[in-house]
């Protein structure tokens, strides 16, 4: 097995895991701050989630028109571009005294382009590192996320009860800045991985091709929709608990890493699709314990215990990897990313809405609840196909990741192969 020591020896890969640190530590400041502020400004458990979740909806957009860039453009360059427009955006956000219309609209402008990002960052990470290091580099780069979320909503909470939501938000500012010259100068200039123009038509065509497949339906299902019910119950915290949201979110985030960090590293690809079937079932079964009145440490950690759930995903992201032709890697990441996004938006904006009608505690039991019933519903289809996707050998010598791309595969296009991630 690969080890963390070894791919951050990878001199792009640490420069690429530390833009990704960056920016997901300002985002996190930046959204606690916001939801706060509008929660305050307007008590509405539907506004403070929106504004906080609200952006991802813009996921789809993105999927939508220019997801292609992940494959057909430069991606030092977009990535580049797309922390300047952050960086910019949340100065803004500083600067100027918005509405929560004026707040929120802006959010959804940074987040569209962010979702190309997601795909840019996810294939150039196939180059970055080796074959059999993608599942460990993805791993590496979900524990940035978490334990910037843990750093950004902790120190975020704390902060916000000593200095002004401006202040906060400038020091968010400044991370997204650092982000800047650690890609411009921290990653080689590469070519696209294929020769189109990066446009509408072309990422439809793509993405038809990727949605054509029945095999990873499924898949694409179960990376969005079990963990959005749960993305709805977590948008939930600041109604629920005001400024000990913090440690709530933080707490996820810890669970999240710590599940990240142990299939990642220490399991098989094997074991990892053993481990997945059972933590899908982890990710919810916890959130229920709000039905009770516990006390907030107590929820704090069922909070992380299930969290540790979404590491599911890294065993489903391998298999999609695998069943995808090479030029496409790019696009088919981000198009994962991007549902799984709109899917937290838009479960982010019903549990809003269903806690502004009843209360926040029963609404994140329901969507708990609901998180398990579809992965009970998944259970059968998902089965089969992590059965038969990835490195699993058929009767007639080949992968059968290698015969599903034969028919998908583009003519002109690269042949190339890269087998299943080994991880561990």
């Amino acid at each position: 097995m690969s080890t963390y020591r070894e791919i951050f020896r990878n001199a792009e890969f640490r420069n690429l895991w530390f833009s990704s640190a960056l920016g997901n530590a300002s985002s996190t400041m930046t959204s606690l701050t916001l939801a706060l502020m509008v929660d305050a400004a307007t008590g509405s458990a539907l506004l403070a989630a929106l504004v906080m979740f609200g952006p991802s909806l813009a996921q789809v957009l993105g999927a939508s028109t220019l997801m292609s860039a992940a494959d057909t453009a430069r991606p030092r360059r977009v990535l580049t571009a797309l922390a300047t427009l952050s960086t910019a955006a949340v100065a803004t956000q500083a600067a100027l005294d918005l509405s929560a219309g004026m707040r929120l609209l802006l959010a959804l402008l940074v987040a569209y382009g962010l979702s190309i990002g997601g795909g840019v960052r996810w294939g150039l990470l196939n180059e970055v590192v080796d074959e059999d290091q993608f599942i460990l580099g993805r791993s590496a780069m979900n524990l940035s996320v978490g334990a910037m979320q843990i750093a950004g909503f902790g120190i975020a909470g704390l902060l916000l009860q000593a200095l002004s939501p401006a202040t906060v938000l400038w020091m968010a500012t400044a991370c997204s800045a650092l982000s800047i010259p650690v890609l411009r100068f921290g990653l080689r200039d590469r070519a696209p991985r294929r020769r189109a123009r990066t446009g509408l038509g072309e990422t439809w065509r793509g993405n038809r091709r990727l949605l054509s497949q029945t095999r990873t339906r499924p898949l694409l299902l179960a990376l969005s929709l079990p963990n959005g019910l749960i993305v709805g119950c977590e948008a939930l915290f600041v109604p629920y608990a005001g400024p000990r949201a913090g440690w709530l979110l933080a707490a996820g985030a810890a669970g999240m890493m710590t599940g990240d960090l142990v299939v990642g590293r220490f399991l098989t690809p094997s074991g990892r699709r053993t481990a997945g079937r059972w933590l899908r079932y982890l990710l919810a079964v916890p959130f229920l314990g709000f039905a009770f009145d516990l006390p907030i440490g107590v929820l704090a950690a069922l909070v992380a215990v299930g969290s540790s759930g979404y590491s599911a995903s890294l065993s489903q992201q391998e298999v999609l990897v695998d069943l995808t032709p090479a030029d496409l890697r790019g696009q088919v990441l981000g198009l994962e990313s991007a549902l799984r996004m709109t899917a937290f938006g838009i479960f982010a904006i019903l549990a809003g809405t269903l806690a502004d009608l009843t209360a926040p505690a029963p609404s994140i039991t329901a969507f708990a609840a609901a998180s398990l019933l579809v992965s009970l519903v998944l259970t059968r289809p998902l089965a089969k196909v992590m059965r038969t996707g990835g490195r699993i050998v058929s009767p007639h010598g080949g992968s059968a990741a290698e015969e599903g791309l034969q028919a998908v595969r583009p003519t002109g296009g690269s042949d190339r192969r890269r087998s299943a991630p080994a991880g561990g």
